[in-house]
This record gives structure tokens, sequence and C-alpha cells, in this order.
């Protein structure tokens, strides 16, 4: 029994050794050219008409965000996906999600640990097109409907620790990101709870739960209403990353890059002419803060259905004034760095037309590991257990 149990423990030994430099193969997509211009889309086949918007303006490498349900792991559809988004020079950002709730379809099931086994076998079996491979975690889980019915930070820190483990034993590429909370979540038993609350509530269930993963996600919605203006400071505007942020220096001395992957102005409340001038003041305002990596407003088109206040196309597909102002904006070619087949076949091309390869570039560190990295809370409870064993 003994020498099972020192096996074990030999296996959480060396994967602490083998872990920090799982973390610091990624590459830090702050240091190279980065074109942070993107959109949220909600189906695979609206990606080429994303790349469109993104890289316009002699603009390459912009982003999208997209969700991929538990029921819908198709290999050859989302390698197709995949295969579209090299061509198209398209970052993606993929987003876990469940399905409704069988018996309550006004929520979201809650994630089991098996929904992360899957998902990271799923998507460690499709090529990316770029090295570092963005997953975020679920969505807006300080939300009941987004958990099962019933909010529990404590739950949603451990699911995303466990996440942060497995990812990275399939592939040290994983850029693991939390899910952005609803910024404008009132605290009610069960139902909502208040953003900040809720991440203290996460670090205090899975202390050093911040350190674990590589960026935050942030839904910078201008609340209350989706219409407050982007001159306005708050911790429920357009700038409540910078909220965010600040809260999770407070529990980690890690530096983590910030994705606003949802954000709009409802023109149900604003006009479309209003909200394109109101984008266009974020981005040379709290936008252009160096610690973004990418901004994917919600969303590239709502067809009609019940997001279309955010729609970037109207409802007959012509596109609104948001959609002109965001196609128009200056951007640039972003240059990251490719995963390793694609950076082959790109290889492989320069030299049957004689062109020089693109120089690799550096890979980043962020601040010293601490002890909390190293030694996770988890594998000190194992060995506090284990010496105690006769």
């Amino acid at each position: 029994m003994k020498e099972k149990i020192f096996l074990q423990f030999l296996v959480l030994f060396l994967y602490l050794f083998l872990y920090p430099k799982a973390v610091l193969a990624l590459e830090n997509p702050l240091s190279v050219p980065n074109n942070k211009i993107g959109i949220h889309i909600l189906f695979d086949h609206e990606l080429k008409a994303a790349s469109t918007l993104v890289n316009s303006q002699n603009g390459d490498w912009g982003y999208v965000t997209i969700a991929i349900q538990s029921g819908d792991r198709d290999v050859e559809k989302w390698q197709a996906f995949m295969n579209s988004a090299k061509q198209n020079h398209v970052i993606p950002i993929i987003r876990l999600a469940t399905e409704g709730d069988y018996f309550n379809t006004r929520v979201w099931r809650k994630p089991t640990d098996t929904d992360i086994i899957d998902f990271a076998n799923f998507l460690n079996s499709l090529d990316w097109p770029t090295k570092n491979r963005y997953v975020i975690v679920f969505n807006e889980v300080n939300r009941g409907d987004e958990w099962g019915g019933r909010t529990n930070p404590g739950e949603y820190a451990q699911i995303l620790s466990f996440a942060v483990t497995v990812f990275k034993s399939k592939s040290s590429d994983y850029f693991i990101i939390p899910a952005g909370l609803d910024n404008a979540a009132p605290n009610q038993p069960n139902l909502f709870m208040n953003e900040y609350i809720y991440m203290r509530l996460m670090n205090q269930s899975v202390p050093g739960i911040f350190n674990q993963v590589d960026g935050l996600s942030s839904h910078s919605y201008p609340n209350p209403g989706f219409a407050t203006p982007p001159g306005v400071s708050c911790a429920t505007c357009i700038n409540s990353f910078q909220y965010e942020k600040a809260l999770v220096n407070t529990m980690t001395p890690k530096y983590l890059p910030v994705f606003l992957t949802e954000t709009g102005w409802s023109t149900d409340v604003v006009s479309d002419k209003q909200a394109a001038n109101y984008f266009l003041s974020a981005l040379n305002a709290v936008w252009s803060d160096p610690s973004i990596v990418a901004i994917t407003p919600f969303l590239l088109q709502g067809q009609g259905g019940p997001f279309q206040k955010f729609s970037f196309l109207n409802a007959s597909g012509s596109f609104s004034e948001q959609y002109q102002i965001w196609k128009k904006v200056p951007k640039i070619k972003g240059q990251p760095k490719m995963a390793p087949k694609v950076l082959a076949a790109q290889t492989k091309a320069n030299e049957e037309n004689d062109i020089a390869p693109t120089p690799p570039t550096r890979d980043f560190s962020h601040r010293p590991l601490d002890k909390r990295e190293v030694f996770p809370k988890q594998v000190h409870d194992i060995y506090k257990w284990l010496i105690k064993i006769d």
C-alpha cells in the first residue's frame, strides 16, 4: 500500500517541475505586433465574414470569439473552422459551453469534470492556426442561469483549476482564461452574485486560482442598461475590466493580459449612429489600455433574434453604422507565432519561393513564480496526508 502511495506522490512531484515549464512555454500576445480588433460570432460559417471585418484597413490576424457546446464536438466541422481561421488569418478564442438543462430550459447545465476532459481531448485533436490556443472556461458564471440554476463560486473555481491541469497536460500551448462575468449582476441569493464578490470567493475556495490562469476575460458592457456613454468610468461600465484587473492584482503577482470578449451598446436604447460613435470613442480612450489583447464586441450577426439589438449587421443583412466604424478603424498587421504545423508549411513555402524565413518570436516570462504556482495547495494537502501515514 505504501509503495503505491509513494508512486502516486512521485508522479505529482515530477508534475510540479514540469508544469511551470508548460506555463512559460506560452507566447505573450502583447510581445509581438498584435491586431486587437475582433468580433464575437455565433456560428462557425460566419468566420470568413468576420475576417473581412477584423482584417480590414490592411490589418491582419484579428480575433474571433465563438462558443463550442458540449453536444457539438464534431471533429470534421471544427477542423474545417480551424483551417478557415488559418486561411483567413483569424485567431480563434474558443469558449466552452454546455447546453440548456434538459429539465429546465431556462438555465445552462452545470459542467462536470468529465466535460472538461472531453473538451480537452476534443480540442487537442484539432490543428490550431496559432501556437497559443485560447480557451475560455464557460460563461458569466456569476449568474445562476449559467450554472445550473444556482451561483457557486467555489464549484466554479474548482472546475477552472481542474481545467488548467487537464488542458495543460495535453499541451503547454493552451492559454486558459476564466469566464467573463456579468459586470452588472446584483446580489440575489442563488440567482446572481456581484462579480467582485464572486471573484473573491473563488480565491477563498481555491487560494491562488488566478495564479493558475493565463489571462482575464471581461464582459465590459456599458451598464447600467447597455447605454452608458464611454466617457463614464465605473465598476459596471466599459472600463470594468480595469476594476477586475485591480482586484485580481491583490490575489496574484502574475501579469494577466485582458480579453474583452463581450461588449457593446444596445440599439434598443441608443441609436445605431450613437453606438458607432461610442465604439470609436472607446477605442481612442479606455480601450487603448496596453494590457488589452483583443476586443471582440458581441456580436457580428443577430439574425433578427433576441441579440439583434447588439448586432453589427442589420436584420436585413446590411451593414450597420457600428459595423462600418469597426471596419474603418486603423488596424495593424498582427504577427502571432504560428502553430508548429502551420510554421512548417510556411517555411516550406518560403523555401520553394526563395523567401527568407520569418525570425522566431521569443518566449516570454511572467513575473517570478511564487510558492502558490510551484507548490499548489492541493499538493501541500496531499503531502501532509502522506507524512501522517505510519
